[in-house]
């Protein structure tokens, strides 16, 4: 399994908390609940999970939604974050210092939300180019043109 399949997990998670906020759709939303505890309580399935249980379902492209248990603030993107930085402390790191301390500079920047829109952007127009690699790579080889007679 190639290392940017590993990864594409990344583009889904910028889209889910996209489409699960500001609002959760109660009917198609998976509802996880974070208890004071910091444990995780899967409803669907009625069991406490773990982060790797959440990347997981972002993997397998479930549509969920954290929820704290306390003040019933969606917490979706705190915890999406909490799978990217464990991620990054035990796998292959993707994202640089630099790239990192850049992110936190943009915040209170009347240009974050832009930022954030191109990033979201960039990241859907990588991942595109991925699957439409690897479903046919003949077609990304290079044909050199062949002079057109009058």
């Amino acid at each position: 399994m190639g290392y940017l399949k590993r990864h594409s997990a990344f583009g889904y998670l910028i889209r889910a908390t996209r489409r699960l906020l500001p609002e959760v759709r109660m009917g198609t939303t998976r509802i996880i609940k974070k208890y004071p505890n910091r444990r995780l309580y899967d409803t669907e399935e009625s069991r406490y999970i773990t982060l790797a249980d959440v990347r997981s379902l972002v993997l397998d492209g479930v549509n969920f939604a954290v929820i704290d248990k306390k003040s019933d603030a969606n917490i979706t993107r705190c915890v999406l974050l909490q799978v990217i930085c464990e991620q990054e402390q035990n796998g292959e790191a993707i994202l640089t210092e630099g790239f990192l301390s850049q992110v936190i500079r943009i915040y209170g920047n009347a240009d974050a939300m832009q930022m954030a829109d191109h990033l979201e952007d960039s990241l859907n127009r990588f991942l595109a180019h991925q699957n439409n690699f690897s479903r046919d790579p003949s077609q990304f080889h290079s044909k050199p043109e062949t002079p057109k007679t009058p």
